[in-house]
This record gives C-alpha cells, sequence and structure tokens, in this order.
C-alpha cells in the first residue's frame, strides 16, 4: 500500500492557479465581477468569499478565461465550488494513469473518465476536457441538476461530443444502472457528500462564515451554495465511499483506477482496512493542500 505522506503544500505544478487569480484579465470575460472586486490586507485585488453572486462570478471567469468555456450558467442553490482544488484532482488523477502510460500522461478522446456525481456545474469535465481533452460520463442523481449540466455542455461546442450525462434513479447505488454491460473506464472520479445532516451543513456553514469574519444571525447563507445530496447523505462521506468500495468490487474489470476525495482524514484508515479486506491489488492516498483546505485522493484498483 503506497501512501504518498508528504503533503503537496502547493497546487499541483501543472494547475494555472499557483499564482493566484488575474483580475485584471478575469473582468474582461466577465465584466460583472469588477462590483465585487475588493483590496485584501495586503493590497491585493480578491473578493469577499462570504457573497454567493461574487464566488459565482468568479468562477464563471476562471471557466472562461483558462478553460475554454463560453457558457456557464447555473442557479443559485447549487454547488459552486474553488477550482483550484478541482483542478488539483484532475491533474492528480492524470500522474496516476500516466504510471500505466510509460510516464506520459494519456490525453485525448481515447481515455474515458467517470465523474460521480456530476452535479449542475460540469466542474470536473471541463477541466478534464481543457487540459487533457478526455472523454466523461457524468452520472447525477438530482433531475434539475442534470438539466443544468446539460444546458451547459450543450451550449459550449467543444464539451458536447466529450460529455455524457446519464440519471442515476436509484439512491442506494453509485455505479450500478451507470457503467454499461461492455462499458470501460480508464478512472472513475468522485467528489462524495461530505456531510451527514442538513443541520451539519448549517453548523459548518456558520463557523466558515465567522472565520471569513462575518456576524451571522439567524440561518447563514452558504457561500458556497449546494443541494442537499450534493453535500449530505446519510451517514456522510464514510457511508457513500463504503458502498461505492463494495459496489466497485462488481465493476472490477470495467475500470483501471476507482478513486474519491476524502475530506476527513479520521475517515481514511477504516476506508483504507476496507479495501484490504476486499484484496483490491493496490491502494493510494495522494494527500493535497490548497492554502487552508486539506485533502486526499484515495485510489485503488483491483
Amino acid at each position: 500500500m503506497k501512501d504518498a505522506k508528504k503533503v503537496q503544500k502547493k497546487l499541483h505544478e501543472r494547475n494555472k492557479h499557483q499564482n493566484g487569480y488575474d483580475f485584471n484579465q478575469l473582468k474582461l470575460v466577465v465584466p460583472e465581477l469588477e462590483a465585487f472586486v475588493i483590496k485584501n490586507p495586503s493590497g491585493r485585488d480578491t473578493i469577499d468569499f462570504a457573497l454567493p453572486e461574487a464566488v459565482v462570478l468568479l468562477n464563471k471567469a476562471i471557466l472562461m478565461h483558462d478553460y475554454k468555456i463560453t457558457f456557464w450558467e447555473m442557479p443559485k442553490t447549487n454547488l459552486c465550488p474553488p477550482i483550484p482544488g478541482r483542478a488539483d484532482y484532475i491533474h492528480y488523477i492524470a500522474d496516476l494513469m500516466a504510471e500505466d502510460n510509460g510516464g506520459k500522461v494519456p490525453t485525448g478522446g481515447g481515455v474515458k473518465v467517470l465523474d460521480l456525481g456530476i452535479g449542475a456545474n460540469v466542474i470536473y469535465p471541463i477541466i478534464g476536457v481543457a487540459e487533457y481533452g478526455w472523454e466523461f460520463v457524468g452520472s447525477e442523481v438530482d433531475v434539475v441538476s442534470i438539466q443544468t449540466a446539460s444546458h451547459i455542455v450543450d451550449n459550449n461546442p467543444h464539451l458536447k461530443n466529450k460529455v455524457t450525462i446519464r440519471q442515476q434513479k436509484s439512491k442506494r447505488n453509485i455505479l450500478k444502472n451507470i457503467i454499461g454491460e461492455k462499458e470501460y473506464f480508464d478512472v472513475v472520479i468522485c467528489n462524495p457528500p461530505f456531510f451527514s445532516s442538513r443541520a451539519e451543513v448549517l453548523a459548518k456553514t456558520t463557523q466558515k462564515l465567522r472565520n471569513l469574519g462575518k456576524e451571522v444571525i439567524g440561518k447563514p447563507v452558504q457561500n458556497f451554495s449546494g443541494q442537499n445530496n450534493e453535500l449530505w447523505c446519510e451517514g456522510g462521506e464514510k457511508a457513500f465511499i463504503t458502498n461505492y468500495i463494495y459496489e466497485s468490487k462488481h465493476f472490477k474489470r470495467q475500470a483501471v483506477w476507482f478513486t474519491t476525495l476524502v475530506s476527513n482524514k479520521d475517515n481514511l484508515k477504516p476506508l483504507q482496512a476496507l479495501l484490504k479486506r476486499s484484496e483490491v491489488a493496490e491502494v493510494r492516498v495522494i494527500h493535497m493542500e490548497q492554502g487552508n483546505k486539506i485533502s486526499r485522493i484515495l485510489a485503488w484498483k483491483y
């Protein structure tokens, strides 16, 4: 079992966002962003990350400027994730696949990726297509999110032939009903629901806003938004990934690597123990750190 013990304190070397954001360039592609740009204590341009509208406009500008997107609109209620961390996941997955490809990152439509929980934002396929030309299948439970994601794909010509979205009609299943009988993927990626309840989501939001120096009175407004199925599930992250591991056994001949983000470090050891009992051929843990955000990629193959 390999474990990359050294935490990456910087973004991946191929991540476009290592040196922060060029707000002058971003304002050119999304002029509405200018109304939300402020100075931080050191005099650099930033936004108030406690404002959902500002976060959405920043993400839209980044996707248009750096990832070839011409259209990206979604409801305020859907998850609007920080893009640098999502890009890191894609780049580290590229490195993982390179190990099976003579050290060279595989590119082009011959590489097929399954994105479990594509969401309304289509973030991972947008980055993966722009950076490496991969082909994606995205699963999603929520019908409204599927409609929004499909609208984004349909309105970006370079995504139309690269991204397919499928509805997962059963909340009990993760891979079943999504992977076809004779379908094969080079890698499966997943950003699982982290929280175990709606109450836990609100408590975390309150804490996050206070860390940003905001006074919270009553029910907090999430700066990152998110539908229930995007943010929480019964049993939280550990339960979701446990089910995912069990299901992966049934599809072990239809994917090279199964991977997932693991936000809570306390979940890592029991999940690794479960993988060992599942008799997988190899397990990897890739540690990532972006600013104050620490996460891990758990990867396994049969």
